[in-house]
């Protein structure tokens, strides 16, 4: 199984070319395996797209197992009044046992820091040397855990 993420700024300038390109990524990756897991934050229009993006091409390759993953950083009383929500748009929803207990302003780093650790690919969208989004790149180029697919 390949397992792929996402890191993107919350605002994306020109959508469609970025989209092309995510679309692109997502295609080389699924001719690598027959089983895959995406996790998601669900944070911003970047991870927006890319989930659209994953829920395309589970319709256009109903050959291969494809699972949209959110991962929050904590419980959220919203699974529970937007259930229809989560249920509609995610095939599962994970907390990770390792942000038990993380005091909720520093469990969406942590979260983005499972994230990486937990996956073969992060496919990223870039355009500041600041904030959570390049944070977590920084964090993927150090480990060394996952391929880094640049979108520009």
């Amino acid at each position: 199984m390949i397992r792929v993420t996402f890191a993107g700024h919350r605002n994306v300038f020109n959508s469609y070319a970025v989209r092309e390109q995510v679309d692109a990524a997502i295609a080389s990756i699924l001719t690598k395996d027959t089983e895959f897991n995406f996790y998601s934050g669900g944070m911003g229009e970047f991870d927006k797209l890319c989930e659209s993006a994953v829920r395309s091409a589970k319709v256009a390759h109903t050959e291969l197992t494809i699972k949209l993953v959110y991962v929050s950083p904590y419980m959220s009383n919203s699974f529970n009044t937007q259930r229809d929500y989560y249920e509609y748009h995610y095939d599962d929803i994970l907390i990770p046992m390792e942000l038990a207990g993380v005091h909720y302003k520093g469990a969406i780093t942590k979260r983005n820091r499972w994230l990486v650790d937990n996956a073969d690919y992060l496919i990223t969208y870039i355009r500041r040397d600041h904030g959570g989004a390049y944070a977590t790149m920084r964090y993927a180029e150090r480990k060394k855990s996952c391929r880094i697919i640049h979108i520009e």
